[in-house]
């Protein structure tokens, strides 16, 4: 299988995972972001471990919606003795 940047693969000893696409490769890692919000390096010695998989099978995990911190009250000087 070819190991390139975009494409959809699956981990044979992680299919809890769900399908992951490849950000990432140098000569010893990948950097995979799987559909459970998890990005994952895996290592040069376990690409056998991957697979092709269908582009429909990956599902980018949902964006977080930013929450608005809540005002800071104002100081209040404190008494000089």
């Amino acid at each position: 299988m070819m190991i390139k940047v975009g494409n959809i693969v699956s981990h044979t000893g992680g299919q809890e995972w769900g399908a992951g696409k490849i950000l990432e490769v140098t000569p010893t890692s990948v950097m995979i972001q799987f559909s459970d919000g998890k990005s994952r390096k895996i290592a040069a010695s376990h690409f056998t471990t991957l697979e092709s998989a269908p582009s429909a099978s990956f599902l980018p995990p949902a964006e977080a919606p930013v929450a608005a911190k809540a005002p800071r009250a104002p100081r209040v000087a404190k008494k000089k003795k």
